[in-house]
């Protein structure tokens, strides 16, 4: 019984206010052959009902519906019933998309169009890469922290956050992360004193178009300045620098400063690249650098983090404990180049006493 209950479809509830988009998403899933649609909806009272019902594996959702909307379904349902969502959004509604985030849901998928479109069908391999991710989550999937941690009260002002990134950093931190990422790099970003000397470089698999909201969204809840890179800044203590999607993004060294590069690509299986970003900080920072791999399917990392090994850096993994996908920690560490696997509550700590140990 346990083999059969293995390997049988998930069972998927799609919610959309357009029939046709139902339809098409119904007609990919069905191909994919790991899917069954169980459920149809098209506003978010008709959702909850279904989803209550039929208790599906995973809901697919559209933000934007007549009556109750995608934001106000969310909540009701994490609340009740806590079960994995794919957002599946147009690229003009970014913040929307990291707003369902911060209510729990999973990932999202960028549609070519708002409106109905028979591009639609252009998702396709993307949305079966989702279903394949559902299988291989850990336990309940984390929100976008909206409260400030136990720093919160020595947070500095904007003027002193602009004042310490004018100095060159101790160190440097290159984070990778794929499914997950959002909710766990603020948490990690929320634990980390602003006045560590200590510049911060981001590569999240995300498409074209969001990274810039993403950062912005970030810089507005956390201590530290937040930034989409856009190649050629100096890296400066107290910063983070969100590699820009569709590139990849590089650190330089020229006269004892730090710089990002920014790099175009066509086509490669992971843009951003973990690897890229952790190869090239490798070379240009040396032991002062500590390479941190979190939450995310695939194996983008694995070879970064041996590079960073090599030159003296120090390696973290996220523990399977936190991981929402334990996909890229699990590779991380099975290359024996991980000096720490942690929970992401503790990585804060770990980076603290990294810096500490540069004096």
């Amino acid at each position: 019984m346990k083999n059969k209950e293995q390997i049988r479809p998930l069972r998927v509830l799609v919610v959309d206010d357009s029939a046709f988009n139902r339809q098409t998403i119904a007609s990919v899933l069905k191909r994919s052959g790991d899917a069954e649609v169980v459920g149809r909806a098209n506003n978010g009272e008709r959702a909850l009902k279904e989803a209550f019902r039929l208790k599906p594996d995973l809901i697919t959702l559209d933000l934007e519906m007549p009556g109750m909307d995608g934001f106000t379904f969310l909540r009701i349902l994490m609340n009740k019933q806590p079960t994995p969502v794919i957002v599946v959004s147009s690229h003009s509604n970014q913040n929307n998309v990291f707003k369902a985030l911060e209510l729990g849901a999973l990932d999202f998928i960028s549609k070519p169009a708002s409106q109905v479109s028979a591009e639609l069908e252009s998702i396709t391999d993307e949305l079966i890469e989702k279903i394949a991710m559902v299988r291989m989550l850990r336990g309940p999937f984390p929100r976008l922290v909206l409260e400030r941690n136990m720093h919160t009260e020595s947070q500095a002002s904007l003027d002193e956050r602009l004042s310490m990134a004018a100095k060159t950093p101790k160190a440097l931190v290159v984070i990778g992360a794929s499914t997950g990422g959002p909710p766990a790099l603020q948490s990690l970003f929320l634990r980390l004193p602003w006045e560590l000397p200590l510049a911060y470089l981001v590569a999240q698999h995300m498409p074209a178009n969001f990274t810039r909201a993403f950062a912005e969204r970030l810089d507005r809840s956390v201590g530290l300045t937040v930034r989409e890179a856009s190649g050629g800044e100096v890296i400066e203590a107290g910063m983070v620098f969100v590699a820009p999607g569709g590139f990849h993004m590089k650190v330089k060294m020229k006269n004892d400063l730090y710089y990002t590069e920014i790099n175009e690509v066509s086509e490669a299986k992971y843009v951003p690249s973990i690897d890229v970003l952790f190869e090239s900080a490798a070379h240009a920072a040396g032991g002062n650098l500590a390479a941190v791999i979190l939450t995310g399917m695939g194996n983008d990392g694995k070879r970064g983090v041996t590079v960073v090994k090599k030159n003296g850096g120090l390696t973290i993994a996220e523990s399977e404990q936190s991981s929402v996908i334990f996909g890229m920690p699990r590779e991380a560490i099975a290359s024996g180049m991980v000096d720490s696997v942690l929970h992401l509550d503790l990585i804060a700590e770990r980076l603290v006493k990294f810096v500490k140990s540069l004096d």
